[in-house]
């Protein structure tokens, strides 16, 4: 179940106030992919995401009745998302950075018989996701908001508690440094298939 209308979303929101399981379901189920997507991208661990994601929920559900109507579900349950992952990532600094370098030096090879597409999504996606690693974690949160969940600038600017015009600031400065950073890989690419080629 993807996105859903605000009328539905309004509608599901007061039956789960009112302890109606379907309607919680219901919520859980149209947010937690976009939501996992982007917890996975601030963190890069899927692990951590999940966690994140299932105690975020846990929040949720806890205080549905105190929920605003005059705000999108989305922005609140993104917000609460957020400040737990930030809370554990302070707790936890040195074990995530270790656990990283761990992570990426233990990768699995990718099996021989994928196709060639596949091999070159998933190339696309890491070097996505090592231009986004180079930003800081604000400038990341503000890429994946507007880019990954399509969020309008003014509400960024409303969930960090930020001018729009430094939201536009951050989000110009990020691009600039994840196109640097991708070309940097690409010629370093290119430089390693001269040498080995």
């Amino acid at each position: 179940m993807g996105m859903i209308s605000k009328a539905l979303e309004n509608r599901l929101i007061a039956q789960a106030k009112a302890g109606d399981g379907d309607a919680i379901a219901a919520l859980i189920r149209s947010h937690q992919d976009a939501l996992f997507a982007f917890i996975l991208r601030m963190s890069q661990r899927p692990d951590v995401a999940e966690d994140i994601v299932q105690e975020a929920f846990v929040r949720v559900l806890k205080n549905i009745d105190r929920f605003d109507e005059r705000f999108r579900f989305s922005t609140w349950l993104f917000t609460i998302a957020r400040r737990l992952y930030v809370n554990a990532a302070q707790k936890r600094r040195p074990a995530y950075d270790s656990d990283m370098v761990a992570a990426s030096e233990g990768k699995a090879k990718t099996p021989a018989g994928l196709n060639s597409r596949c091999e070159s999504l998933e190339n696309a996606r890491d070097v996505i996701d090592s231009a986004l690693s180079c930003l800081s974690e604000q400038q990341r949160e503000i890429i994946l908001l507007f880019h990954q969940q399509n969020w309008p600038i003014t509400e960024i600017a409303n969930h960090l508690n930020m001018p729009e015009g430094t939201v536009k600031s951050h989000l110009h400065r990020a691009r600039k440094r994840m196109r640097r950073t991708i070309e940097a890989n690409r010629t370093m690419t290119r430089h390693v298939e001269e040498i080995l080629g």
